[in-house]
């Protein structure tokens, strides 16, 4: 029983502390522009007290013509009041509606920043079409806190007591019968409020799947459609449009509710009012015209009481937005250029050496242990190889032994639980990441392409590259013909991610994305993976070009790519147990033969040595 109950204090605290974060969150956009927010609210209330006038001039005009007076000067007054009020609120909405604008702009600025800088393992935690959604459609709410329900809240809550004030001098009896009216609605309202808050954050859930559903089915849409997957991706977009509806629905109907609530309250006070205030007249305890502007007073307070409804509904929205958002600016980033230089500019940390330099890099891995977060195994154990300066290094094995996680951490993608990965003898955990990063060409196994032109996938990286640079890369991966081929030439169009071109041309896109760069150390991840024979060579040839001028490590599993190689690395099951020429290998190590005589790259006297 005692677990029971601390749990339940648990997650009650846990709810307390997540809407202070989320309402920190929604104040921190709202903060650098509190002073246009408070000039636009002032202004807008202003607006709205003056309009409190005109029933006060209306029990003037109708005492002036009850008692035979001229009208001119009520009338005069009534104009100007109307005019001057509707200037100041048109004032006040415009300062409102930009400091809005800002604050969806900032949010997005943030969120964006936040989401580019993650580390990759924080990307795991939501899908990217969520993220998206967070970006957009989440951000969008957060205009109408920033514009009208904090201003409204406010407003109204002034409004609503100025108007009682005013009633309460005209005649206490019926404020006192309009409060009893007023009170017994806001109670009903106030059990209903707390559910804007939680449908709304089911509505933005819903949108952000629909947009998973969309990014996941476009970005394999070939797939989708040759596997004829179209129905079941429709039948999972529906299911989240149904769920965003459902809730949309629901708040709907609490809108509608709400306000019929406050409208009947509004209405039932009005007939309370009519019949003792009637009697009131009757009696000569209250002018005509007293009656007149407390009915008056009584329909104004329909417009604080939908503001005070409005703005609840606002930030409960608003609320549950920030929450998404703040779950996102709470994911762990990557350190920024500027801020790792003003750490090594205070002697904390190895500054990386001189960004100029262009010699080969060399790589060492000395007992390096590695599981990928959230999973149970390691895909490392205790893996210990080196790779010297200059030439070709390969890392073959067979699928699972931990080849491209190789890169990955070096490319401090993700962190070693154990050991240390070294960069011409320094920690990559010391070199600061953005130098890192720069020292290496880095050539995923899918060869991503970018929507655009076949230059802005080049210049990625590299946007001030000369043409002469360009030209060199294209010849370097025999991209020149395809180049002559296309109808603008490197300004071509290359659609999204690439699909006007083919598998191998995209891979040799990427491979001279990385040497238009100039690293230090080139990692290619199955390069040749999708290139015919011919092709094959070509990339062999400007492989071995480039080892020349830097240090390339490559994974394959075709062998025919790294027979020349310097020196091999077999891994298997995540640790190292064989290094050599491919001749040494396929004497000395039963599995590296196993993999040639595969692939036909052993000759049966080799095969028979290798065996015996």
């Amino acid at each position: 029983m005692t677990t029971s109950k601390t749990a339940a204090g648990t997650g009650t605290e846990g709810g307390a502390v997540l809407k202070l974060s989320a309402w920190r969150e929604l104040l921190s956009y709202i903060r650098p522009y509190r002073g246009l927010v408070v000039a636009g609210g002032v202004l807008s209330t202003i607006g709205s007290l003056i309009g409190l006038v005109q029933p006060v001039v209306t029990k003037q005009l109708i005492d002036s013509l009850s008692d035979g007076r001229a009208v001119t000067g009520p009338i005069i007054l009534l104009t100007g009041a109307v005019l001057l009020g509707a200037l100041i609120t048109t004032v006040g909405s415009y300062l409102l509606g930009r400091s809005a604008e800002s604050v969806v702009r900032d949010s997005r600025r943030r969120l964006v920043s936040r989401i580019l800088w993650l580390r990759l393992p924080q990307t795991a935690k939501f899908a990217p079409g969520d993220l998206m959604s967070r970006v957009t459609a989440d951000t969008t709410l957060l205009r109408e806190v920033a514009s009208q329900a904090l201003v409204d809240s406010g407003r109204g809550l002034l409004m609503f007591i100025a108007i009682l004030t005013m009633m309460f001098l005209m005649d206490p009896v019926l404020v006192l019968v309009t409060l009893g009216v007023l009170v017994f609605a806001g109670i009903l309202i106030g059990l209903v409020v707390p559910f804007f808050s939680r449908y709304n954050e089911r509505v933005q859930k819903a949108v952000g799947e629909i947009s998973s559903t969309l990014e996941r089915s476009l970005g394999a849409f070939r797939m989708i459609k040759a596997a004829g997957l179209e129905p079941r991706e429709e039948a999972r977009a529906v299911d989240a449009t149904t769920t965003a509806w459902k809730y949309g629905v629901r708040l709907a109907w609490l809108h509608g509710l709400v306000g019929a609530c406050a409208t009947l309250a509004i209405h039932v006070s009005f007939l309370a009012v009519l019949g003792i205030g009637g009697a009131r007249v009757a009696t000569g305890e209250i002018e005509i015209g007293t009656l007149v502007a407390f009915l008056l007073y009584l329909f104004y307070l329909l417009e604080p009481v939908g503001s005070l409804l409005e703005a609840a509904s606002n930030l409960s929205a608003g609320l549950a937005s920030a929450r998404r958002i703040h779950e996102v600016q709470q994911l762990e980033v990557e350190p920024k250029p500027e801020a790792e230089l003003a750490r090594i500019a205070g002697g904390n940390g190895f500054a990386g050496g001189d960004p100029a330099d262009k010699t080969p890099a060399s790589v060492s891995f000395r007992e390096v242990a590695f599981r990928y977060p959230g999973t149970e195994p390691l895909v490392h154990h205790e893996v210990t190889f080196d790779v010297p300066a200059g030439g070709i290094t390969a890392l073959v094995g067979p699928s699972g032994a931990g080849k491209s996680t190789v890169f990955a951490l070096l490319e401090r993608f993700y962190e070693p639980d154990g050991g240390r990965i070294l960069l011409d003898g320094h920690d990559v955990r010391d070199w600061p990441l953005y130098l890192l990063r720069a020292s290496i060409g880095y050539v995923e196994q899918d060869a991503p392409v970018l929507a655009g032109t076949l230059r802005e996938n080049l210049l990625i990286g590299v946007p001030h590259a000369d043409e002469a640079d360009i030209e060199r890369v294209l010849r370097q991966t025999r991209l020149d013909s395809l180049v002559d081929k296309l109808p603008d030439g490197v300004d071509t169009a290359v659609g999204h991610r690439g699909n006007t071109l083919s598998g191998g041309e995209r891979q040799r896109v990427a491979v001279a994305r990385a040497l238009l760069r100039r690293p230090r150390l080139l990692l290619l991840d199955e390069v040749t993976s999708q290139l015919d024979a011919v092709n094959e060579l070509a990339l062999r040839e400007t492989v071995a070009e480039a080892a020349r001028e830097l240090t390339v490590v490559v994974v394959a599993h075709r062998l025919s790519t790294v027979v020349q190689a310097d020196r091999i690395v077999v891994l298997d099951a995540g640790k190292v147990r064989a290094v050599g020429t491919h001749h040494e290998l396929v004497k000395t190590d039963p599995l590296y033969n196993e993999l040639a005589t595969t692939q036909l790259l052993v000759s049966d006297d080799a095969e028979q040595t290798a065996v015996g």
